[in-house]
C-alpha cells in the first residue's frame, strides 16, 4: 500500500509573483526558489514553511489552463500537494476505486520528480497533486 508522507505544498494562484512575494517577505518568508516553468506555462516561487512549502503560481500564457482558472476563480488556493512513496502504485490504487485523475500516468518534472493530479470532482472540490520526489 502506498504511503502519504506529508503535505508537500499548498499552491496559490497569483496574478503577479513579484507583487505576491512582497506580502510573504513582509511575513518574514523568503522564497527558496523562483523559476519559470515553460512546460507548465507558469512562473513559480516556493516558500519554505516548517516541513512544507507554499507554492505561488503565476500563469505565463493566456491560453493555459492556469490562466483560465485564474480568470474564472480569481487569485487564491489552486491545489494541495501530497508527497507519496509510490506514485504509480497510488495511481493504480485510485483508478481501481474509480477516482478521476487528470493524467492517468505520472508526468516527469524538470527536477526529476514524478507528479499527477486528481480531479476535483473526486475530492469534494479540491484539486490534489501527488508528488514522488526524485531519488
Amino acid at each position: 500500500m502506498t504511503e502519504i508522507k506529508r503535505i508537500h505544498h499548498v499552491a496559490i494562484l497569483v496574478e503577479e509573483i513579484d507583487v505576491a512575494l512582497a506580502f510573504w517577505r513582509d511575513l518574514g518568508i523568503e522564497p527558496a526558489k523562483v523559476a519559470d516553468m515553460p512546460q507548465e506555462n507558469a512562473r513559480i516561487a516556493f516558500l519554505p514553511v516548517a516541513e512544507t512549502e507554499i507554492e505561488l503560481v503565476q500563469p505565463t500564457t493566456t491560453d493555459s489552463s492556469l490562466y483560465r482558472f485564474l480568470k474564472k476563480h480569481g487569485p487564491g488556493m489552486h491545489h494541495l500537494c501530497f508527497e507519496v512513496t509510490d506514485l504509480q502504485g497510488t495511481i493504480d490504487q485510485l483508478k481501481s476505486k474509480a477516482v478521476q485523475l487528470i493524467n492517468d500516468h505520472p508526468e516527469l518534472g524538470e527536477d526529476g520528480r514524478l507528479y499527477t493530479f486528481i480531479h476535483p470532482k473526486s475530492t469534494g472540490g479540491v484539486l490534489i497533486e501527488l508528488y514522488q520526489l526524485a531519488v
